[in-house]
């Protein structure tokens, strides 16, 4: 039998206010708690600074952005440091006078600041108006070598595409992270939102079994935006195995810091009994790199 390789993943899920700074300290305050229960790597949910700004095409809130690496990288640098963890933290970036992306950084155990991946997939749907403030990531699909293994991080939208977590797991990730910040509407849930949830989670699990790897998804919780036609954030925020059964999964409305043990030897047994890597037939892939395919 391979030897265990046990990693404890922290997911931190919150509820977020207007305020930055709290909603910093509030972070702080469970990355703290997830690493009193045994966390090695802690995940916050996609712009854990704010409340989901992209709800409105409001250019005010371009106020929000900040340099990578720079302030929240640095606080959550030390932190990283102080207490021996792996950090994602989802953050608005200014690129540039104009240029503004949706950014994950990455901190490595000892508070080195690693690197970051930029959102590549920026969705433009009613209460959703990333294309409004983000610039999609130019750094391509990207591998961390961390203190504890080798992380692929993605950002929400980037969920629902397999050609991201092919490539990502492709490059050596053995946990795929999705910071995620998805809800419902009002006036859509009762009709739609089942299956909408359903379909959030299912194609998530599915990169688990595709790529034989750990999916780790981190969504924000709470009610944001007009009482009427702002977003229930679901919570839900869970972990898939290899073989895509979820290991765990948070409430639907409590903030929580839930923590849980991966095994990394998983992956190399996975994959040997479903070759899907060994079998994939690359010479025939050419069309995947074209919009449609008109016959």
């Amino acid at each position: 039998m391979t030897e265990k390789r046990n990693v404890h993943v922290g997911l931190v899920q919150m509820r977020c206010s207007a305020d930055p700074s709290a909603n910093l300290r509030k972070a702080i305050e469970m990355i703290r708690a997830a690493a009193a229960q045994g966390a090695q790597i802690v995940c916050l949910q996609e712009l854990f600074r704010s409340l989901y700004f992209c709800q409105s095409e409001d250019h005010a809130n371009f106020a929000l952005a900040e340099a990578i690496p720079g302030p929240s990288t640095e606080a959550l640098g030390a932190l990283a440091a102080e207490l021996g963890v792996v950090i994602i933290a989802s953050l608005f970036e200014q690129r540039a006078p104009g240029v503004y992306h949706n950014t994950a950084a990455v901190l490595d155990a000892d508070g080195r600041y690693l690197g970051k991946y930029r959102k590549m997939h920026i969705p433009d749907d009613p209460l959703y108006y990333e294309k409004f403030y983000f610039t999609p990531g130019d750094l391509g699909f990207k591998v961390f070598h961390t203190r504890y293994g080798r992380l692929g991080v993605l950002v929400c939208w980037d969920q629902w595409y397999p050609e991201a977590a092919r490539l990502t797991a492709l490059r050596g990730a053995e946990i795929l992270f999705y910071p995620t910040a998805i809800g419902w509407h009002p006036a859509e849930k009762d009709v739609y939102g089942t299956a909408q949830h359903s379909s959030w989670e299912l194609i998530q699990r599915s990169h688990a079994v595709a790529n034989s790897c750990y999916v780790v998804s981190v969504n924000r919780v709470g009610y944001e935006g007009d009482p009427d036609s702002g977003i229930e954030f679901w919570g839900q925020s869970f972990v898939a195995e290899p073989n895509g059964v979820i290991l765990t999964r948070a409430s639907v409305e409590r903030e929580e810091a839930v923590v849980v043990a991966l095994d990394l030897a998983r992956i190399d047994e996975t994959r040997i009994h479903w070759p899907f890597l060994r079998d994939r037939r690359i010479d025939a892939y050419a069309e995947i790199t074209r919009r449609y395919i008109d016959e």
